[in-house]
C-alpha cells in the first residue's frame, strides 16, 4: 500500500447533527453501548445494473485525520455547536474500532454490506457525513467509468473533467476513474497523489495565440516532436489535416477533433489520413462524450477518447446513493421501519455465488451470526479494512482495484453488461430476512 497522504484534520468534514446527537448520547450514558452501524445502497442509480465500490482507501485515511485539534474545537466552541462536555470528549477523540467491507474494485448491488463499522456510538456515530461523502462521489465516478470503459471495448480513455467539478472532487474522480478501467487523466495533482499516468497536448487557446494554423502546429511538434497529438478542428478540420500531415510529416502520432458529429469526422479523417500516407496517425475523439456515445462509435475508426463531464457530474455522479445506518446495539439487531427507506437490522455479511464457468449468479446477504454455507464456487466478499482504529496491513493496491473489477466485470451475465435499464445483473438474495 502506497504511504497515506496526509492533509489535515477531516473533523469538521460532517454534518452539525453528528455532533449533538453525539452530545445527547454523552448525556445520557447511551453513547458507550457497542453499535455495528452498516453502508449500504437500497438501490442502484437509475439505468445501472451494477456499482463498483471506490473510495475505501481514502476513508481509511480520512478517518485516520478525524481528529480535533484546537482549531477545531476553537470553532466548535465559537458557534457554540455543542457543550463543553462534548468539546472535552472531542479533543480525546481517535476511532478504535474494526471496519470490514468490500474491497475498492468489487462490483455491489441493492442492499450489499459495502462497509460495517464496529465502535461504540459514540465513536461511529461521528463519522456518518464523511465516510458517505467519499464512498457516494467516488463509486459513483467509478460506476461511471466503467460503463464507459466498458463501451470503449479496449481502446484508452483519458479521463478530463476536472474544470467541471471541485478542484479536489477532480482528483478523487481521476483516481476512481482510473480504478475503473481508465487509461489516463489530465490531473496533475492525482499523478503526483495516485501515480496515475497524466497525458495533454494543448488547447483551442495554444492555436488561436498563433498568427496561422501552421505557425501553431509548427510550435507544437518543435517542442513536443512529431508524436504528439495536433488539434485539427480550430477552424476547418479537413484542412487542418492537410496542414499537420505536411508539417508533422507521416509519422505523425495523433489528431484530436473536440466538436461537430465526431463519428462521422472521424471517418472522412481516417479516409484523409491514409490517403495522405500517415496509416499509423491515431484519431482521438472528445467533446461530451459518455458511454452510449462511446459505444455508439465503436464501429468508427477512433482509437481513444477524452472523457470530461460526463464522468465527474453526469448520470448517476456524483453519488451512488448509499446510506449509513445503525444497525446493531449491544449485539442486537435494530432497524429503520419507514416506507421506502427500510433497513435491515443485524450485523451482515456477504458472498457471490457463480456457476461452475464462472458466471455470477446472486449476491447472497446473510447475518454473520449464522453463516451461510458456501459452495465450491461461492467468494466471500468483505475483508478486514481496520482493527483497532488501525488500517490492516498490505491493504489492496489501486492496481489490484483495477484488476479486480476487469475480473468482476468478465463474471457478469452478459445482459448484466448492458447499457439500457433493467434490472441489477444478479439479484440480492437476503438469507433469514430480519421480520
Amino acid at each position: 500500500m502506497a504511504p497515506r497522504e496526509t492533509l489535515g484534520s477531516t473533523a469538521l468534514l460532517t454534518d452539525h447533527y453528528e455532533l449533538t446527537m453525539l452530545g445527547s448520547a454523552l448525556a445520557d450514558g447511551t453513547g458507550d453501548r457497542p453499535c455495528v452501524f452498516e453502508v449500504f445502497a437500497r438501490r442502484l442509480p437509475d439505468g445501472r445494473r451494477y456499482g463498483v465500490v471506490a473510495g475505501t482507501v481514502r476513508v481509511l485515511d480520512a478517518i485516520a485525520d478525524f481528529r480535533f485539534t484546537d482549531a477545531e474545537i476553537t470553532q466548535l466552541a465559537a458557534t457554540a455547536v455543542v457543550d463543553d462536555e462534548t468539546l472535552a470528549w472531542l479533543a480525546d477523540y481517535e476511532f478504535t474500532g474494526d471496519i470490514e467491507g468490500y474491497p475498492e474494485g468489487e462490483l455491489y448491488f441493492p442492499g450489499s454490506p459495502i462497509l460495517t463499522v464496529r465502535a461504540s456510538f459514540n465513536e461511529a456515530v461521528v463519522l456518518e457525513t464523511l465516510v458517505l461523502s467519499i464512498l457516494n462521489h467516488d463509486s459513483a465516478v467509478a460506476s461511471a467509468a466503467a460503463r464507459m470503459s466498458a463501451a470503449a471495448h479496449g481502446r484508452p480513455i483519458i479521463e478530463m473533467g476536472g474544470r467541471r467539478t471541485h478542484e479536489y472532487a477532480a482528483v478523487a474522480a481521476a483516481r476512481a476513474a482510473y480504478l475503473a478501467g481508465f487509461a489516463a487523466t489530465s490531473n496533475l495533482e492525482a499523478g503526483r497523489r495516485y501515480g496515475i499516468p497524466t497525458r495533454g497536448t494543448v488547447a483551442h487557446a495554444f492555436m488561436l495565440l498563433h498568427d496561422s494554423e501552421d505557425d501553431a502546429f509548427r510550435a507544437q511538434i518543435g517542442k513536443m516532436g512529431t508524436d504528439t497529438t495536433l488539434l485539427v478542428d480550430t477552424y476547418d478540420i479537413t484542412k487542418g489535416i492537410e496542414n499537420a500531415v505536411r508539417i508533422a510529416g507521416p509519422e505523425l502520432g495523433a489528431i484530436r477533433i473536440d466538436s461537430g458529429d465526431v463519428g462521422v469526422l472521424a471517418r472522412k479523417a481516417r479516409e484523409q489520413l491514409d490517403a495522405l500516407g500517415a496509416r499509423d496517425t491515431r484519431i482521438v475523439v472528445s467533446g461530451d462524450l459518455d458511454e452510449h456515445a462511446i459505444a455508439a462509435l465503436r464501429a468508427e475508426p477512433v482509437d481513444a477518447y477524452g472523457v470530461g463531464t460526463s464522468v465527474v457530474i453526469g448520470s448517476g455522479a456524483p453519488t451512488a446513493g448509499m446510506v449509513y445506518k445503525l444497525v446493531e446495539v449491544d449485539g442486537r439487531p435494530v432497524a429503520k421501519r419507514s416506507e421506502n427507506k427500510a433497513s435491515r437490522g443485524g450485523r451482515k455479511t456477504a458472498l457471490r455465488r457463480h456457476k461452475p464457468t464462472g458466471t455470477a449468479l446472486e449476491e447472497v446477504v446473510y447475518p454473520t451470526s449464522d453463516p451461510a454455507e458456501p459452495g465450491q464456487y461461492d467468494r466471500p466478499l468483505p475483508i478486514p479494512l481496520m482493527s483497532g482504529g488501525q488500517p490492516v496491513a498490505d491493504l489492496p493496491s489501486l492496481d489490484d482495484a483495477r484488476e479486480r473489477l476487469r475480473h468482476c466485470l468478465v463474471s457478469l451475465p452478459w445482459e448484466g453488461l448492458k447499457l439500457s435499464r433493467g434490472e441489477p445483473a444478479i439479484p440480492t438474495v437476503f438469507l433469514q430476512e430480519e421480520k
